[in-house]
């Protein structure tokens, strides 16, 4: 079977599984991963192991052993490999997001960002807080949390409804698509062999301005569309961080919470941890690294293990604010949501690696020599654009345009660091967010909003983010191509 058909015959068996028969994502990719696997030929394989010997990568005797191994033991390999590069941080991850939100951190955050720049500025509080936040937490956690304080700002002013949603999309969306630890980028820096700290240092810049614009855009959207608030719509709905307790004379006060540096440090500490220990290995170099005691710990802690390990030590800080009712639970709640997000996301990357070793990335780095220079970030990007668009699921649309086009990252032949390719990866699982996409019935069910009033709101949204995410990265590799 040839690479083409193979290709066309995966991606249809995800989107069929999931679409159609409404199999669990985890289900359907590990299923494709198995079929890509046993159809791959074995000159296939023998060709892979080849090229892998012929740059280094194999020694002679791996190379023959990879021919003959099962194709149940390629996946399970590939399985086995891409959660032990991203389950910790996963896990880890999804531990101090639980704390931040039950201990009343999150709010805390929420809260100052709203009093500083005052009612006027709430768009611009909430796309900030959304996009700290959706550092360590993920997006749907983000959302629940910021809803009910755009319902409130709502009936406050009674206007301006959808750019409050909006602005949460703007700052918590564009995270979870370019900045570790969340799944996405750890798989895409993964495939292209990135550094976690390169990833992070610029997912935080380019996401940041991403930021900046797409809320530029929702107010242009919100002057078009007008959505009410409608009370039997999402009403009830309450942040765990809101919960109320009892005085013990039957009257109820909020309880308190955590101050702003110890809820801000979790975040920050593995962020400024990573960033470092990135940095001093591009400024340094390997070898005064080695000759000095100091770097080589601060390049230790700066390990993305490690690194979430003592933010998420930090974030035990927080227990003291969390009911104790909750203490327990919060812990395991946590892990068995990164559980879910672990399986899919290496099922993915078992998918990946199966379309890898058929043979994909040498095609597709063959086609992408027609592309020049920055040319090639659009590519990557329309890839991953229609990826998104037909299946829904951001993540498995990174996934698998990356394992696609890796080869362009890994041949040392593009005129940009590799990251930008990782960005503009991340750029294109933007668009559209629409009737696939999960997270478009979560906003439009707790918003209240009709089928067609979340096509005239949600969808523009998401590719205005996904198209400033690509014209920032385009003018970020162009300036700062940083090879």
């Amino acid at each position: 079977m040839t690479i083409w058909w193979l290709v066309a015959l995966a991606v249809t068996m995800v989107l069929v599984s999931i679409l159609a028969f409404r199999l669990h994502p985890f289900l359907a990719l590990l299923s494709t991963a198995v079929m890509v696997a046993m159809l791959t030929t074995p000159a296939q394989l023998s060709s892979f192991a080849s090229a892998r010997v012929a740059d280094g990568k194999f020694t002679s005797a791996e190379a023959a052993a990879f021919v003959d191994q099962s194709a149940s033991a390629r996946v399970a390999d590939a399985f086995g490999a891409t959660a032990g590069s991203i389950g910790i941080v996963i896990a880890l991850a999804s531990v101090i997001g639980g704390l931040l939100m039950q201990s009343g951190a999150a709010a805390r955050i929420v809260d100052t960002m709203l009093r500083w720049t005052g009612e006027e500025r709430a768009p611009e509080a909430m796309a900030a807080a959304s996009f700290v936040l959706g550092i360590p937490v993920f997006f749907d956690t983000v959302f629940y949390l910021m809803l009910p304080l755009a319902r409130s700002l709502r009936r406050k002013t009674g206007k301006n409804y959808v750019l409050f949603i909006l602005a949460i999309l703007a700052g918590g969306s564009i995270t979870h698509s370019l900045i570790p630890p969340t799944p996405g980028p750890l798989q895409v820096a993964a495939f292209l062999e990135v550094e976690i700290g390169a990833m992070l240092i610029a997912g935080l810049g380019i996401g940041s301005v991403t930021s900046v614009i797409a809320l530029a855009a929702a107010r242009v959207i919100n002057h078009f569309v007008d959505l009410p608030l409608r009370d039997e719509d999402g009403e009830e709905i309450r942040p765990e961080t809101q919960r109320l307790a009892s005085a013990g004379d039957g009257t109820t006060e909020i309880p308190p919470k955590p101050p702003l540096w110890l809820a801000l440090f979790p975040i920050a500490l593995p962020v400024v941890l990573i960033a470092l220990g990135s940095t001093i290995k591009s400024v340094y170099g390997s070898d005064a690294v080695a000759e000095s005691e100091l770097l080589g710990w601060i390049i230790r802690l700066g390990d993305k293990n490690l690194a979430l390990g003592l933010g998420c030590l930090v974030a035990f800080g927080l227990i003291r604010w969390v009911p104790n009712d909750q203490r327990r639970k919060v812990v395991s709640a946590a892990i068995a949501s990164a559980g879910s997000i672990i399986l899919i996301t290496a099922a993915g990357g078992a998918m990946g690696k199966m379309l890898y070793h058929a043979g994909i990335a040498e095609v597709v780095g063959s086609i992408a020599k027609g592309f020049p220079g920055l040319w090639l970030l659009p590519l990557a990007f329309l890839v991953t654009t229609a990826i998104r668009t037909i299946q829904g699921s951001a993540t498995i649309a990174m996934i698998t345009s990356a394992s696609i086009l890796q080869s362009l990252a890994t041949s040392g032949e593009l005129p940009f660091h590799p990251v930008y390719l990782a960005m503009a990866i991340g750029a294109g699982s933007k668009p559209i967010s629409w009737m696939t996409d999960s997270a478009f019935w979560i906003i439009s069910e707790m918003t209240g909003m009709t089928e067609k009033e979340a096509l005239r709101t949600i969808s523009p949204m998401s590719a205005a983010l996904g198209v400033s995410a690509l014209v920032v990265t385009v003018a970020a590799a162009a300036i700062f191509p940083a090879v």
